[in-house]
């Protein structure tokens, strides 16, 4: 079976203790079979530890603590069953995350999801094309219209909102026709975990109107590498794994709109400060996929309003 990842891949690294939005932090912790069946076994302090503080009942899962934190994140933000156990006896998630897989008939494909704030450096910071590593040219439909799509994306001869435009077209697509206070109050009716997030749609619901979107587009326009290895990721990460045209056409038309609701939220934070860095760029963007894309609910809640526009290829 082959596997597929981007260029940058491997070049990930962890940045530990350093890291602003642990993963450890606020999420429940699922613990497969094989690692909770050995987490039985462990002997001693470190034994009880594992005992105690896991729910075995159902899904074996880490019982979270105050604030929120993995029982097993110590004062240093670093992982007590990492360093007294060793790596090899991380659960499957925590050895996987930011990492994602999709597992097609033929191949599977890999990448870092942008909710890690390091991924999230390392994915938009990167000026070059991104490039697929591994496989030839496929027979299957969906990977072949995927492709043409990233190329599409990846033609910088053209502004970034025209190669959206070619990408909708070519899919049989488009955004439905609503305003950003539209979108926004769309947004807030989806399940969310940050205050800060929330605040942000909020901010954008009332004052759309005043946004300088031709200041922050002169302020941006050295930057538009951010925004195209933003929508390659989306289409990366979501296109392939459709289960028809249809479903993938919609998929383009949610990588459209997430750069048009993080472009529009980035153009508010510009019009508000006078300044959008490239840290605040990156903070959005894993907020974004944090709250979205790591919701299958939200995620499915907004194809269910793209699916309006969607031109059937039946």
């Amino acid at each position: 079976m082959e596997h597929i990842f981007p260029d940058y891949y491997r070049d990930f690294r962890c940045i530990g203790g350093a890291c602003k939005h642990n993963c450890c932090i606020g999420w429940e912790i699922d613990i497969d079979a094989d690692t909770a069946a050995y987490y039985r076994t462990v002997w001693g302090e470190m034994g009880a530890r594992l005992r105690a503080n896991i729910a075995w009942d159902g899904e074996p899962h880490f019982v979270l603590g105050a604030d929120e934190r993995c029982p097993f994140l110590n004062a240093s933000n670093l992982c007590d069953i990492y360093i007294h156990l060793g790596e090899e006896h991380l659960c499957g998630i925590c050895t996987d995350h930011p990492r994602f897989k999709n597992e097609l008939p033929d191949r599977v494909e890999i990448g870092l999801g942008l909710c890690c704030e390091e991924a999230a450096r390392l994915i938009l910071g990167k000026k070059t094309p991104t490039v697929l590593i591994g496989g030839g040219e496929s027979t299957d439909e969906i990977i072949t219209l995927r492709d043409r799509v990233i190329a599409l994306l990846q033609n910088r001869e053209k502004p970034v909102s025209a190669r959206i435009g070619e990408m909708l077209t070519l899919c049989g697509a488009a955004l439905p026709e609503k305003d950003l206070g539209e979108w926004a109050e769309i947004f807030l009716d989806l399940e969310r975990l940050d205050e800060h997030w929330t605040k942000l749609l909020e901010t954008l619901r009332d004052r759309w109107q005043t946004i300088d979107f031709g200041g922050f587009a002169a302020h941006m326009s050295a930057r538009q590498t951010e925004y195209e290895q933003l929508l390659v990721y989306l289409i990366y990460r979501h296109f392939a794994n459709a289960p028809d045209l249809n479903e993938a056409t919609a998929r383009a038309a949610f990588a459209a709109l997430g750069y048009t609701l993080l472009y529009a939220l980035g153009a508010l934070m510009w019009t508000q400060s006078g300044d959008f860095t490239f840290a605040e760029q990156v903070e959005l963007c894993r907020m974004f996929s944090s709250e979205i894309e790591y919701s299958d609910e939200n995620v499915y809640v907004l194809l269910d309003v793209l699916r309006e526009n969607i031109e059937s290829y039946e």
